[in-house]
């Protein structure tokens, strides 16, 4: 599976609501999941997960075996259309 399809893939199954991790627990559950891509923006480190966003800002990128990709913005705000 390559990173557009793995992209929209968990677009199409993440809600807007969006759960924080503690550093510890979230890398537990990066464990558990095992995303490919995580996405980074500012201090969030963000994938989707059971219908959920997943994230911690208590992460450095050196704590992930997954592709990192940076993101410009991150919002809760579904598309207008």
């Amino acid at each position: 599976m390559d990173i557009t399809t793995t992209a929209v893939t968990a677009e199409a199954h993440a809600s807007g609501y969006r759960l924080k991790f503690d550093r510890d627990e979230f890398l537990q559950l990066v464990e558990i999941a095992k995303p490919s891509i995580i996405f980074r923006r500012g201090k969030n480190h963000l994938f989707a997960y059971l219908g959920f966003v997943m994230y911690s800002q208590k992460c450095s990128d050196k704590d992930f075996k997954a592709k990192i990709i940076h993101a410009i913005e991150f919002s809760n705000y579904s598309w207008d259309t």
